[in-house]
């Protein structure tokens, strides 16, 4: 009987050692709702860690659509996801237990990288411009307006933008929770008057949004200098992004905007070894991931800490010190 429960405790300790090997070779990596470049990119990441190391390493990543940052945030906490796409907001509040996060911090994820600037859209139909920038906003008073999905990224950071500029969403629009392309077929159809889509450039939904409407049905408004201090006062993460004309179809002219970094992380205890191969990984196949999504064009090793608000997993902090980057005291792992 002795020897029997020896050999069940044996089989128990091989079983569930399988099972936590297994978690770091089949990476879940969480994204965002479809329309907007987190999904795509996560899926073009996803396919080069199959291609590449499924075969030589036995890791594999699949990419799945969420809310957005804070149900990724959550996800990881909860183990359903290894690998998210973060806005810098979401991760810099979760991880000092500020903002949204006040009083329950969330410090079960790491930065791998900077990924790209996560560029503001709001686009607007063109019965409510008057001046061209956000302050047009107001003209939408008591009408439908697309914050995003309930608990997302998008919904958080589109509050926190607005509120820097004296909006009080909730009692000045009547709010509408949907995705990006759900926010564009609701202007196309006049069901809304304005949306909250936060992408890397181009965003596919702002494409069709022009496509169907050109600039003469709807536009991206602008932020003004001024604006933007505003917003900076509260939130430095913010900064000057200008998307040239000619980027979405009929747009004559510029569009002087605002972007924050989007990052990688990694599950806190994701094995440093898995993480080092997907951070190696990544960074020596940038041509496969910008030739999925133009947005990638801005990752680079040069810029991969700008903008971190959270230290670097052990996993990346090796490929990076073995590159020869100098990381910075706050990043450090811990």
């Amino acid at each position: 009987m002795k020897k029997l429960f020896v050999m069940f405790l044996a089989v128990v300790v091989l079983f569930v050692g399988k099972n936590s090997f297994a978690d770091d070779k089949n990476l879940i990596i969480a994204t965002a709702t479809p329309g907007g470049t987190y999904y795509p990119v996560g899926v073009a990441i996803g396919t080069l860690i199959s291609i590449k190391l499924k075969a030589s390493h036995g890791i594999q990543a699949t990419a799945i659509n969420s809310a957005g940052s804070g149900e990724n945030i959550s996800m990881m906490k909860k183990k359903e996801a290894d690998l998210a796409l973060l806005q810098s907001l979401f991760a810099h509040e979760a991880y000092a237990g500020e903002g949204m996060y006040a009083g329950k911090a969330e410090k079960d994820f790491r930065a791998i990288t900077m990924l790209w600037q996560n560029v503001e859209h709001f686009p607007i139909l063109k019965e409510y411009v008057k001046t061209g920038t956000i302050t047009d906003l107001h003209n939408l008073k008591g009408k439908p307006f697309s914050i995003g999905k309930r608990g997302s990224g998008t919904e958080g950071s589109g509050r926190a933008i607005l509120k820097s500029l004296g909006f009080d969403v909730d009692k000045e629009f009547k709010l509408e929770y949907l995705d990006y392309n759900q926010s564009v077929q609701a202007m196309m159809d006049k069901r809304v008057g304005a949306a909250n889509i936060p992408a890397g450039v181009p965003a596919s939904a702002i494409t069709q949004l022009y496509a169907q409407l050109g600039e003469k049905g709807a536009i991206v408004l602008d932020f003004t200098d001024e604006q933007l201090k505003k917003i900076r006062d509260h939130y430095p993460i913010w900064t000057r992004y200008v998307i040239k004309k000619g980027t979405y179809p009929g747009q004559t002219k510029d569009i002087n905007t605002i972007g924050q970094p989007n990052i990688l992380v990694a599950r806190k205890d994701l094995s440093e070894e898995t993480v080092y191969l997907v951070t190696k990984t990544i960074f020596e196949n940038l041509q496969f991931l910008s030739n999925i999504h133009p947005a990638t064009k801005e990752l680079s090793l040069k810029e991969a800490l700008d903008g971190l608000p959270v230290p670097l997993h052990p996993g990346a902090y090796k490929y990076f010190k073995e590159k020869g980057l100098s990381i910075p005291q706050e990043l450090m792992p811990r």
